[in-house]
């Protein structure tokens, strides 16, 4: 680890730092995008130019100041090495000088050379700011950066800022998952307890049941909780429990026993958390799977741990468990708008200790209960949807630009009870994004434009014209 983090340093002083080769890099290719530009004669291109050459010389001069601040950096931590040899130098003269009985030279080195270097020294290391490019001591938080590489774990944000962001929890879920607020302060408050000691080591983080209509946020939620708990929306592996029906599929859980085929792949969930053991685990459709599925689920929910096929003792203490079910959801899609959950609580929750057994039940943290989305709420959703769409455009440089009437008009269309959010990405994908395509493949959108969206009573315009006309 030690050799790691140093090797990392060193390399920052003998080539460019990451930031500052990335601004190089993009510099690079903006240059030759500039050359093939000019060789066009279209608006579009010429447009494109302008914007592209103020975004060129913007990163010039970031490139011109991180370039002279690492220079300056490299030759202060220069100028500090040199005075630390000559330093080291003159006390082992001092101390060759005060056995020979030299006590002249003595004092003019205690007094005078050494004293004088130490203050040329102290003033180079208080110039260096917290920030800097350039660091020579390996610290706690480049270790901890080493870590999170070789292993996945989010150890760089255990170090600092982590009680407020957990603090900040609900805020940052809301901003993904839309018209839950039950739902996301229940798993926050779960996780607070987890993260703050008070709840059993031996157990995972926490252990959660979803249970809702279709399309009404349930593995969004997961997905957010991976972003948020470990940096990274893939840190989860998805279960389909679908496909655990049968009574034997529980050795494809945990792994096949020796002698049996397959023994040596490992388990579907028992290998993927040994190999990543920071990440949510999501059971899909929990209802579906075979009752001796739930057996094994048991040790997890309680002891933390499962013992694969191979013999191997899988650790799940740092993962967080969440299963997701349709059971029940007939009450809550037929909830009337503005109801209350609490309402119809008793009804879903009769439907759930009807297919689990208590001992099971009683093992999960929480059960959450998700209604059917608002008409109101889905103006947010079509938000979220759409800032998907942005980003894919974002190589080609294309703005897209939303009036409220479009907004409403994909809320409107892609709205439905029964089935909740899910139909808006048919939707966007029917009207707004097969539209874009055969604009840009037909040259009426180019790279670098800016298209408004707005909404009329023939339908959804692209700059004011219709898609179909366009």
């Amino acid at each position: 680890l030690i050799d790691e983090a140093a090797a990392r340093l060193k390399m920052q002083v003998d080539s460019k730092p990451e930031e500052l080769d990335s601004i190089d890099r993009e510099v690079v290719r903006l240059k030759i995008e500039q050359e093939a530009l000019r060789k066009e004669s279209d608006p579009g291109s010429k447009e494109r130019l302008k914007r592209l050459e103020k975004e060129l010389a913007a990163l010039e001069k970031r490139s011109a100041d991180l370039t002279a601040r690492w220079k300056a950096e490299k030759d202060k931590l220069s100028d500090a090495q040199k005075l630390k040899t000559e330093l080291d130098r003159l006390r082992i003269e001092l101390a060759n000088a005060q056995r020979k009985g030299e006590y002249q030279r003595a004092g003019e080195l205690a007094y005078g050379r050494i004293p004088e270097i130490e203050k040329k020294l102290k003033n180079i290391e208080a110039a260096e700011g917290k920030g800097a490019m350039v660091e020579e001591a390996v610290t706690a938080d480049h270790v901890a950066q080493v870590v999170s590489r070789w292993t996945g774990v989010p150890v760089e944000k255990m170090l600092e800022g982590e009680k407020e962001k957990l603090l900040r929890m609900e805020e940052q879920l809301s901003k993904r998952v839309i018209g839950q607020e039950e739902a996301v302060r229940a798993v926050s408050t779960a996780v607070r307890r987890a993260r703050a000691g008070l709840q059993d080591p031996h157990r995972p983080i926490g252990s959660f049941m979803f249970l809702g209509p279709t399309g009404v946020g349930k593995t969004e939620l997961t997905k957010a909780l991976a972003e948020y708990l470990f940096d990274d929306e893939t840190a989860m592996i998805r279960i389909d429990m679908s496909e655990y029906m049968e009574k034997h599929s529980v050795a494809r859980l945990i792994g096949a026993p020796p002698g049996y085929v397959g023994y040596e792949e490992g388990g579907a969930l028992t290998e993927a958390v040994r190999r990543r053991p920071y990440q949510v685990v999501l059971f899909d459709e929990i209802e579906k799977a075979h009752p001796d599925v739930f057996n094994v689920l048991l040790q997890v929910l309680d002891d933390g741990r499962l013992t694969d096929g191979q013999g191997h003792t899988v650790d799940f203490r740092n993962t967080l468990i969440v299963m997701t079910s349709n059971l029940g959801s007939e009450y809550l899609a037929n909830q009337p708008e503005g109801q209350d959950t609490d309402a119809v609580r008793d009804q879903v929750m009769a439907v759930v200790r009807a297919n689990f057994r208590p001992e099971f039940l009683n093992r999960i943290d929480e059960i959450i209960l998700f209604h059917r989305l608002k008409r109101s709420e889905m103006s947010k959703i079509v938000e979220i949807q759409m800032s998907r769409l942005r980003k894919l455009l974002e190589d080609r440089k294309i703005t897209i630009v939303l009036e409220p009437s479009a907004r409403e008009w994909l809320a409107d269309k892609g709205y439905d009870p029964v089935y909740g959010a899910r139909p808006l990405k048919r939707v966007i994908q029917k009207f707004v994004q097969d539209p874009l395509a055969e604009l840009i493949l037909s040259g009426g959108i180019k790279d670098g434009e800016k298209v408004v969206v707005s909404a009329g009573k023939q339908g959804l315009t692209f700059n004011g014209k219709l898609a179909a006309a366009a």
